[in-house]
């Protein structure tokens, strides 16, 4: 299939962008890297009046670190936060999460904002986002205001963006000393999205844990630093009855709480041993 009609705005400044998505609001789409959008459109699923294509704004492609966050504006590839030099040491759960989202190919061309904007419950970015509880940043022609993931992931593919805002940047916790961080998922293909992801956050007091695939949204639970043995597969089993999963032509609600039971052990062993 094709798209169906629609206007094509490439803005010479944010300004200028958010000008005409105050004019249009729900017409419209962004236009960032494309790699959801654009089969989307073509599957006619969006039939947007205008695209707004924000890819070559300089002002929103960055990454860098800012006020004890990683910040990284719309238009700043999925490959560019890969490649940044001081990813592994400020970032290593987004190190570890960066090489399962699609493939170098789509990397080159998807953006991190984009992903987080699409918010889908199985994928990487937005279950990064929710366990290290980062920021979204959003603004329109009248305000800008910033939203934490918690806020922000509403549910499946549904956020708290209104029609008028686009997402200018995303804001991820520089990694605390003395912790741990760990990523696991199970997919069919690499590249897939996951029939289950796992995230774990290990602090000298604490133990986050998030779980992406399974729900509507990623979801991430606080614990005892010191859970484990039977305890942690009690919590893990009761966390998996928790995310309500449903069966679907990808996978059984049943394999996928075994999933978090099983990824979840593994990944929780794997951050407190990063932590030692």
């Amino acid at each position: 299939m094709k798209p169906a009609p629609f206007d094509f705005v490439s803005p010479d400044s944010l300004e200028e962008a958010l000008a005409v998505l105050a004019e249009t609001g729900e017409d419209a789409r962004i236009l960032a890297g494309g790699q959801t959008l654009t089969p989307m459109l073509n599957m006619r699923l969006v039939e947007p009046a205008v695209l707004i294509d924000i890819s070559r704004l300089q002002t929103l492609d960055y990454v860098r670190r800012e006020n004890g966050h990683i910040e990284l504006g719309a238009a700043a590839t999925q490959a560019a936060l890969e490649a940044w030099p001081d990813l592994p040491a400020c970032a290593p759960l987004l190190a570890q999460a960066l090489p399962h989202v699609g493939h170098f190919q789509t990397r080159n061309r998807g953006t991190v904002c984009g992903s987080l904007a699409f918010a889908d419950p199985s994928a990487e970015l937005p279950l990064c986002l929710a366990l290290l509880e980062g920021e979204v940043v959003l603004q329109s022609s009248a305000r800008r205001r910033v939203v934490k993931a918690a806020d922000f992931q509403l549910g499946m593919l549904s956020t708290a963006r209104e029609s008028d805002e686009m997402i200018i940047a995303a804001r991820f916790p520089v990694a605390e000393a003395g912790t741990g961080y760990a990523f696991t998922e199970m997919a069919l293909r690499h590249g897939d999205f996951a029939l289950a992801a796992m995230a774990v956050m290990a602090r000298k007091g604490s133990l986050r844990i998030a779980v992406g695939g399974v729900a509507d949204r990623p979801v991430a639970r606080d614990y005892p630093a010191d859970l484990g043995g039977d305890a942690l597969d009690d919590a893990l089993n009761d966390l998996a009855w928790d995310l309500a999963a449903a069966d679907d032509h990808h996978a059984t609600a049943r394999y996928r709480r075994e999933l978090v039971r099983r990824l979840g052990r593994k990944t929780v062993e794997e951050a407190l041993a990063c932590r030692a």
